[in-house]
């Protein structure tokens, strides 16, 4: 039965607050017994937590006191036990590293498109260039059909493919995805700034595009970083046989 809820979100803002919302998630987390990780940026938060249901509601509601939180997209699943060993909150120098401070997505970031807009695209053959923005192994474990793989180890090396490549893409639909949106909101920025402009993100990520529209189009699993190691299109953890392939491909 799965009785944890897991909950994963990240909002792009001037977070003036860090060291009191570090104290803020260490004591509530930490009293409602909570696991999982929280990164507090200058340019934001990104956090994957994991509780009971009624642990993660009473986080949720004590949100919603910060005026950037109301309006943040939840990406909810559920599983069996609590997937992280501890709690970890940190205060970095950015949520998603690229070492480019002319990369702000609250300036500049590439337009949305909705999973269910996307699965049409793919569904009437429109031509589009589906670009994974993910690391390799990330690849390996599952990914839209005929997607790019950039062959990156870390993202931080994204910059470098994009400008190795920009001519491929300069006069071309791209869409990117990434797991849950995030990588690219700076992805599609590189892009742009690199003369890429008909360049979309995928809303919500992989993960959104399994919660509205299933597996059509996809291949594989999602790999997300905590000890369930993938997802299938049900949002469910994988098991088995494919449990044992992705332990091969992620080396875990």
């Amino acid at each position: 039965m799965s009785s944890i809820a897991n909950i994963a979100f990240y909002k792009f803002t001037q977070l003036e607050e860090r060291q009191s919302l570090k104290e803020f998630f260490e004591s509530h987390c930490g009293s409602l017994g909570i696991r999982g990780t929280v990164l507090l940026a200058p340019e934001g938060i990104n956090a994957n937590l994991a509780g009971t249901l009624d642990s993660i509601n009473q986080l949720i509601d004590e949100l919603q006191t910060y005026p950037w939180f109301p309006g943040v997209e939840l990406k909810w699943s559920f599983s069996a036990t609590i997937p992280f060993k501890r709690l970890l909150i940190k205060l970095k120098n950015e949520i998603i590293t690229v070492r480019d401070d002319s990369i702000v997505p609250i300036k500049e970031t590439g337009a949305y498109v909705e999973p269910e807009e996307l699965q049409k695209w793919l569904d009437d053959g429109r031509e589009v260039v589906l670009l994974d923005t993910r690391n390799d192994f990330e690849y390996a474990v599952g990914t839209f059909k005929g997607a790019i793989n950039p062959n990156i180890e870390r993202f931080t090396q994204f910059k470098d493919y994009v400008q190795k490549h920009r001519d491929e893409f300069k006069d071309k639909t791209v869409v990117t995805f990434c797991t849950g949106g995030i990588r690219c909101e700076k992805a599609t920025g590189i892009m742009m700034h690199e003369g890429i402009h008909n360049v979309y993100q995928l809303h919500g990520g992989i993960l959104d595009y399994f919660k509205k529209v299933g597996g059509k189009h996809w291949t594989g699993s999602c790999f997300v970083f905590d000890e369930r190691l993938a997802l299938t299109p049900g949002l469910d953890p994988i098991e088995g046989s494919e449990l044992e392939q992705a332990k091969i491909i992620t080396k875990r």
